[in-house]
């Protein structure tokens, strides 16, 4: 918000007599009046009000369509020029649209110059032809897609039930065995077949056995004899509990042979929908594709100027989508558009970035950025990685301006090419001389104040400044240079009359009248009355009498 400024005001003066009053209030004897002098030199008048520095020259640079990051070839701080790559996003999608839009004009500048060779009526049935050529083929595969399909589904039920029937008797083998282990009943060997031979051992013991002619026998390391009952392997010394054990192995193999028979029966039942619903598309495309050949077969019977005609209106349709879809490619690649210092960059490899739309409000007379703008600059509907902000920021930072809002009262004494002094908070001891480029000719309510935007122009870089500072500007509305002048502090009126206390022989102040000229905010011009040099006292405070019963 801006003010006017009195900022300035004897700043020197009122320091001395503040510690003048502080060491004379410690001792109880009265100040001696504090001193000025008359002297030579500017009086100014100055508006004042607090902003942020911008770079002069700032873009917000970001890809016009939705990507992912594959490149980003600068870093933070790096200088750039003119044309020199920043980064890339993916463009493979994009370079097959431009590759199928390239097919789509060598299409449409064959259909024309079949047109204009006169050949487009043996074309179109040609066309015709091959169309529904196309078609018996495409419904030959899908018939014979689909009845392979239902083979293997048929294959995959003829498993399950196979499967379902294995785990069947694998479940019957093992309640058997729980039965005989649990009324210590007969071992496999005394319930297998007449050819084999009990086992002389406990009854809980797997009896040796003459195999039959197709078991596999075969002795383990320690010599035990093995051999298939039921489809289960067994040894001749398995205890009850191990045939138990094998046989319940068995019916989980059985189960996840079901499971797996299932899984390949609604896999290939899939396939089979799938692929029977892909051959109906397949074949109502080529139908679409037979009627279309009918339509433009009967069309080029049809007047053959206006033939011609529409099939140049399609190659240039198809010249402009080449067009669009190169320029797609193109912004696949981020380029400087000036020189700049690159200050920001938001996102990273591998992210998605959206695309940059929307305006920045630029500052009056200048093309840098309003800071208060900077969140809605290139924003719009992303994601990602990116919410549609600017990926990169460049700006340059060898030279700065001031965008700052002064009130309506202020900002009438406002004007181009005016002088300006500049304060960075940041930076106390720098004083930047500036100058008013421009103002705005229309104002901003804010916070029911109108205000109007003032651009400013540092005339010299420093290595100090940043992009976003806060700093106060002093605008100089005013002012007269090397002339007579006196503190203002020092000044008053009495009537018509304006004086000063010069400073008598005796140190006691003499008011003495002059001629005032330009009032500044620090300086009173001296037209006439007093001389360079004079020593002035500043006005002193009234001491109140004490009341006539005061005392302890």
């Amino acid at each position: 918000m801006s003010r006017t400024t009195g900022r300035r005001a004897w700043p020197a003066c009122a320091i001395g007599a503040v510690a003048v009053l502080a060491l004379t209030a410690c001792t109880g004897e009265p100040p001696p009046p504090p001193t000025l002098r008359v002297d030579r030199g500017s009086v100014q008048t100055t508006v004042s009000a607090t902003g942020t520095l911008v770079a002069i020259s700032e873009q917000t640079l970001g890809f016009p369509r939705r990507g992912q990051l594959t490149e980003v070839l600068v870093n933070v701080g790096d200088r750039v020029v003119p044309g020199q790559e920043l980064a890339r996003v993916d463009d493979f999608a994009l370079q097959q649209t431009l590759s199928q839009e390239q097919a789509n004009l060598a299409e449409a500048q064959a259909e024309l110059d079949r047109a204009t060779g006169n050949n487009s009526v043996h074309a179109t049935g040609r066309t015709l032809d091959q169309a529904r050529e196309i078609l018996d083929a495409v419904k030959k595969q899908v018939d014979e897609t689909n009845d392979l399909n239902r083979a293997a589904t048929k294959r995959a039920r003829d498993r399950l039930d196979f499967d379902k029937k294995v785990l069947s008797r694998a479940w019957d083998n093992l309640k058997r065995l729980e039965d005989d282990c649990d009324d210590s009943g007969p071992s496999i060997a005394e319930s297998a077949p007449a050819t084999e031979t009990p086992a002389p051992s406990n009854s809980r013991s797997a009896p040796s056995r003459t195999p039959e002619p197709d078991d596999d026998e075969d002795d383990d390391d320690t010599g035990n004899a093995s051999f298939l009952f039921r489809g289960i392997a067994y040894t001749q010394t398995q205890t009850c509990e191990e045939q138990v054990r094998v046989a319940r192995d068995a019916v989980d193999t059985a189960k996840r042979t079901v499971l797996e028979s299932e899984a390949a029966l609604d896999a290939a039942k899939h396939q089979e929908d799938v692929d029977e619903a892909a051959g109906r598309v397949a074949v109502e495309r080529e139908e679409q594709i037979v009627i279309s050949a009918e339509n433009d077969s009967g069309a080029a019977r049809n007047d053959r100027p206006a033939d011609i005609e529409v099939r140049r209106a399609q190659l240039r349709n198809a010249q402009a989508a080449v067009r669009v879809a190169q320029q797609d490619v193109d912004n696949t690649v981020l380029y400087a558009p000036v020189a700049g210092v690159v200050s920001e960059i938001n996102g990273r490899v591998g992210e998605f970035v959206g695309e940059a739309t929307g305006t920045t409000p630029v500052a009056p007379g200048s093309t840098a950025t309003l800071p208060e703008s900077n969140d809605i600059s290139a924003s719009g509907d992303g994601g990602g990685g990116g919410t549609g902000g600017p990926l990169m920021v460049l700006n340059n930072v060898d030279s700065f301006q001031l965008v700052v809002p002064f009130e309506e009262s202020d900002a009438a004494r406002v004007a181009v090419n005016q002088q300006v002094e500049v304060t960075v908070d940041a930076i106390p001891d720098l004083r930047a001389q500036a100058t008013v480029l421009a103002l705005a000719p229309t104002g901003t309510p804010s916070s029911g104040i109108v205000e109007y935007n003032a651009t400013i122009v540092l005339r010299e870089g420093d290595a100090r400044l940043r992009d976003g500072q806060t700093a106060l500007a002093d605008v100089i509305t005013e002012s007269v240079d090397n002339v007579l002048r006196v503190p203002s502090a020092a000044v008053r009126r009495e009537g018509a009359s304006t004086l000063v206390d010069v400073r008598g022989p005796d140190g006691q102040p003499v008011p003495t009248p002059f001629e005032p000229g330009a009032a500044g905010d620090e300086y009173t011009q001296v037209l006439s009355g007093l001389r360079e040099g004079q020593e002035l006292l500043l006005p002193q405070a009234t001491t109140p009498a004490p009341s006539a019963g005061g005392g302890g």
